[in-house]
C-alpha cells in the first residue's frame, strides 16, 4: 500500500530532506571561509637579554654567612661570602650589607658537626639587620636533592 507507486492523487505525509540538505551545505561552506584556517594565538613578547653587560656588583651577590667550626673544639669561625670575619664584626657587616639592598635574603650555612647555637645567633643577628628571608642552606639542598 504504501510502496505502490501506483498515482493516486492524494497528500503525501513524507519530508521531504532534500532541500534541508541544501541549507546545511551551504552553512557548512559559509562556516568554513569565516573560520580562519590557521589558529592564532596570543600575541607576546618575548624578554630580550640585556644588550649591555653590566659589571657583577659584588653588592648584587648573595649573601651567604657561614658558621665554620675549629679544630680541637675551638669557637666557631664567621664567613660571609668566603671572606673572614671575627664574631664581633658579623652583625655590623651584616646592617651595612642590607642596609642599601632592596631584596634582603641571607642564607645561613653551618657545618655538620656544629651544635645550632651559633647558627641561631647568625639568623637572629640577621632580623636585627632587617633581613626579611633567611635561608638555611643544608647538605641536602647544597647537594641539589
Amino acid at each position: 500500500m504504501g510502496m505502490s507507486g501506483g498515482g493516486g492523487g492524494g497528500a503525501v505525509s513524507e519530508i521531504n530532506v532534500t532541500p534541508l540538505i541544501d541549507v546545511l551545505l551551504v552553512l557548512l561552506i559559509i562556516f568554513m571561509v569565516i573560520v580562519p584556517v590557521t589558529p592564532r594565538g596570543l600575541e607576546a613578547l618575548v624578554p630580550q637579554p640585556p644588550k649591555n653587560k653590566q659589571p657583577d656588583n659584588p653588592n648584587d651577590r648573595t649573601i651567604v654567612v657561614q658558621v665554620t667550626s675549629r679544630a680541637g673544639g675551638g669557637p666557631p669561625g664567621y664567613k660571609i661570602n668566603e671572606t673572614d670575619f671575627a664574631k664581633s664584626q658579623i652583625e655590623p657587616q651584616l646592617v651595612t650589607i642590607f642596609s642599601t639592598r632592596q631584596e634582603k635574603v641571607m642564607f645561613v650555612k653551618g657545618d655538620k658537626d656544629l651544635d645550632f647555637a651559633p647558627i641561631a645567633e647568625v639568623i637572629g643577628w640577621g632580623h636585627q639587620a632587617d633581613v626579611t628571608n633567611i635561608g638555611i642552606i643544608t647538605p641536602q639542598i647544597e647537594a641539589g636533592h
